[in-house]
């Protein structure tokens, strides 16, 4: 893979995980609502005004790294494109990105026409436009299917999570709409993370590296982190930090929600322990995987250090703040480490993962 795909996609990890955290500042100082309205800050402006204060800079801040996060996408997904299909490959992805534009215009100026909600139907107009594009390139594409999927998926997101977002808005930051904006954000960085990791393997078949128990200890250990960050999205539906004084409620107890959010994540790190012995004991075969394992296991005693802080300390908005971002960085190692329960294969003999180009790549793939 070119430099310039690998240096755009390292980017555009980056930017999924930054934008949690500025989207958790927007919540934790109460800025929710800075900009009350959506696609523009008010009725009046598109840029917050000064008489909004630091609460609309904040929001409206957030808002313009959802920019940066798309153009980042959009690079990856041209780059990629072009280096799977060449020109005669790019052409088509370049007109559907014309089009869609045009016809997100098209659909803003008519819904300003007609007095309806246009920020919603162009930006509908635009995800359409985005997902015929990715069925198009996808089925067109014979090589690295994987990467150009992956891309696509990011792509997709980003312009979804545009919708959601408004939608958190116009809605007055109800809790539930919020928790799933964030469950958005989190898959995003894991699907980047995955084009990480498969950016630095050889375009090989690939076959099962570990026993069986060791899979299904990986396996279970996705479930109890899935569960864990359900739990976590609901405990803070419920606790104090709404993203604005007059934001609503979920109305459940959220010291019970608390504890239940716990319990999930001490189940995660046992289990992690013991993946972490079982990969230490097959690192002859897949070495990724035991450093993955252990990158793993220092990231959630981190978490579970920061969470036990917060708890004790009335819910500081710095420590929430960083246990969300940790929380989606957890999920992106536990990503690699799922990834790396496979070796290639070459000619149906098992290549070892030390001579393979992944493996050269180190802990940065």
């Amino acid at each position: 893979m070119s430099r310039p795909l690998r240096v755009f996609a390292w980017l555009s990890f980056v930017a999924e995980v930054l934008i949690i955290g500025t989207g958790g500042a927007v919540r934790l100082t109460g800025s929710g609502l800075g900009c009350p309205t959506w696609p523009r800050c008010t009725a009046d402006s598109i840029v917050p005004t000064p008489e909004m204060g630091i609460h609309g800079v904040i929001e409206f801040g957030n808002r313009t790294l959802t920019g940066v996060v798309g153009i980042l996408a959009l690079a990856v997904v041209l780059l990629i494109v072009l280096r799977t299909g060449g020109r005669r490959a790019l052409a088509p992805t370049l007109w559907f990105a014309a089009g869609g534009i045009a016809g997100a215009g098209a659909a803003l100026a008519l819904g300003i026409a007609l007095d309806i909600p246009a920020g919603p139907l162009a930006n509908g107009v635009l995800l359409a436009a985005v997902i015929a594009a990715a069925i198009r390139s996808v089925r067109t594409t014979s090589t690295r299917q994987d990467l150009v999927m992956l891309a696509w998926v990011v792509l997709i997101g980003v312009v979804a999570q545009a919708l959601v977002g408004g939608i958190t808005v116009l809605t007055g930051l109800n809790p539930f709409i919020v928790g799933f904006h964030y469950v958005v954000s989190v898959v995003l960085v894991c699907v980047t993370a995955a084009f990480l990791v498969r950016m630095n393997r050889p375009d090989l078949p690939r076959e099962t590296a570990v026993p069986a128990w060791l899979r299904w200890t990986t396996r279970a250990a996705v479930a109890a982190m899935t569960v864990t960050i359900v739990f976590g999205i609901l405990t803070t539906g419920a606790g104090p930090h709404s993203g604005d004084a007059d934001a609503g409620r979920s109305g459940f107890d959220a010291e019970l929600l608390e504890h239940i959010h716990a319990w999930p994540s001490y189940v995660l790190f046992a289990l992690t322990i013991a993946l972490v012995v079982g990969a230490w004991r097959q690192r002859d075969r897949t070495p990724l995987l035991a450093r993955w394992s252990i990158i793993l296991l220092g990231a959630e005693l981190i978490q579970i250090a920061v969470g036990l802080f917060q708890a004790r300390n009335g819910l500081p908005i710095l420590a929430v703040g960083i246990h969300m971002v940790l929380a989606a960085l957890t999920a992106a190692a536990m990503t690699a480490v799922v990834l790396h329960l496979t070796r290639p294969v070459t000619g149906g003999v098992p290549v070892d993962t030390r001579d393979a180009s992944e493996a050269r790549a180190g802990v940065g793939a």
